[in-house]
């Protein structure tokens, strides 16, 4: 077998797969799409669930002092003002004066905003926007789209030079209203974080569930962006899954459970299987920090189109329960009953994107090699991430083979996701499963009517053998846990 290897173009390709298997595609594709808004297929929703499932099992089974959450997508209007998102969520765009093109100011070439030697200016969720090596601007991922020190800009749409529009700010989350008559209709925001509901109810959770400091409150759920640019697949969307926990603890303790929750989060992507190699950390420049954070160090990926971020820990200090106690009048603090102290808590934030993180599994799990002088591409997916965890096969639709494998799929399907196929070839029922990234694949064939066993494959190495057909349930349990 030749040794595996990624495409040279395998972001492109990536794509492809994704839609050719129903993983991942673009959302309402009939009426000519809509940017950057993806639906996940029947693979692509149960990875997605598989990873979502994996991080809240990390957080509230694991930790016996961190509980979930499941907050309301509105929030009362004030919440935004009070957070800071009114005054600093928002991004500097341009416009092309030929093509009218909108684009993020940062990624014009020459344009030197936000540019500089590190990770630049950042979001308010701490995923920065400037970077790059040279002058010009640069993505969170340190690339350096713009760099350099030419003060050409180039529409990357139309190529017209220097025909660019003043920066102007641009407010990134989405507007809606509440009220079924237009004339008593209130203003307000789809949530750009998760976040926020954790800060706003972190009382009645602390008092409810008779939790004691240091606790976590953990949530997943949609967060929207109205983001000028996006683009790189499902990286940078405009409705993605943020997976987060707020943790919080005593004046004094952050440092400490910074770094705890850094070798947490960094192993959690490890234990999806992703290459140790193509992970980084990255710190954020004191002076670049979003306007809560004191802190903020961010896992990145090597990405086909460079470094990108995954999740975020932040030390939020107490911003967030000062600034809601101000705005509110209410009580935000949290009262030790031990040392009979009275104290705003500080907060240690680990903010995934649920997304991202699975663009990261399958980017990593990407393949292409070659098989008897044909290619096949396969993503070699951990086995617990794996939308199906195997496959059954008759060799041929004749001799009762088809009967013995229905009736071995119809007992694995009680305890494991499993996909039963007998159409077309062996070798292309092996590819099509392959290519999900199925791990084993079981084939019923002539040898099984004479001793009862079946061929057991695994999609990595090729490699095979027989057990009895009474065994494979048990085969799977060894091997999946």
């Amino acid at each position: 077998m030749a040794k595996n290897k990624k495409s040279n173009d395998p972001m492109s390709k990536l794509v492809a797969l994704c839609k050719r298997r129903g993983i991942v595609f673009q959302s309402s594709e009939i009426y000519g799409g809509v940017g950057s808004t993806y639906d996940y297929g029947p693979y692509g929703v149960t990875i997605k669930n598989n990873i979502e499932r994996l991080w809240w099992d990390e957080m509230t089974l694991k930790h016996e002092n961190i509980v979930g959450l499941d907050s309301a997508v509105i929030l009362h209007p004030k919440v935004w003002d009070a957070s800071g998102h009114l005054k600093n969520f928002s991004d500097p765009m341009v416009d092309c004066k030929e093509c009218k093109g909108r684009f993020r100011a940062d990624q014009i070439n020459g344009t030197g905003y936000g540019g500089g030697s590190d990770s630049g200016a950042g979001y308010s969720d701490g995923t920065g926007y400037g970077g790059g090596s040279g002058s010009g601007a640069g993505y969170g991922d340190g690339t350096g789209y713009g760099g350099g020190s030419e003060d050409v800009n180039v529409c990357p749409k139309c190529g017209s030079k220097n025909s660019f529009t003043e920066v102007r700010e641009f407010n990134l989350m989405f507007d809606t209203t509440m009220g079924p008559v237009a004339d008593d209709t209130v203003k307000t925001f789809l949530r750009p974080e998760t976040c926020q509901g954790i800060f706003l109810d972190w009382k009645i959770v602390q008092e409810s569930a008779r939790l004691k400091i240091p606790f976590g409150i953990a949530q997943t759920g949609k967060a929207f962006r109205n983001e000028i640019t996006t683009g790189n697949f499902i990286f940078r969307t405009r409705e993605f899954t943020q997976m987060e926990m707020q943790y919080f603890v005593k004046p004094g303790e952050t440092s400490e459970l910074i770094n705890y929750w850094k070798e947490q989060r960094w192993n959690f992507y490890l234990s999806l299987g992703i290459n140790e190699e193509d992970l980084r950390w990255h710190e954020h420049p004191k002076d670049k920090l979003a306007h809560y954070a004191k802190e903020a160090w961010d896992i990145e990926y090597k990405f086909p189109f460079g470094w990108g971020e995954l999740e975020g820990v932040h030390d939020r200090g107490d911003f967030d329960l000062k600034a809601h106690q101000e705005s509110s009048g209410k009580d935000m603090t949290y009262f030790d009953d031990q040392t009979r102290e009275r104290f705003h808590p500080q907060i240690v934030e680990t903010s995934a994107g649920l997304n991202r993180a699975m663009l990261a599994v399958l980017a990593d799990a990407y393949r292409e090699d070659e098989q008897a002088g044909e290619q096949r591409i396969y993503l070699a997916l951990a086995p617990h991430i794996a939308p199906v965890k195997a496959a059954i096969f008759p060799l041929v639709k004749k001799g009762g083979l088809p009967d013995i494998a229905h009736a071995i799929y119809t007992d694995l399907r009680k305890h494991f996701p499993v996909f039963y196929d007998f159409q077309g070839s062996i070798g292309k029922r092996y590819r099509r499963m392959d290519e999900i990234g199925t791990p084993y694949g079981i084939t019923v064939d002539f040898q099984t009517l004479e001793d009862g066993t079946v061929t057991v494959r695994w999609r990595d190495t090729l490699q095979q053998e027989r057990i009895h057909k009474d065994k494979v349930g048990e085969f799977l349990r060894d091997r999946l846990g």
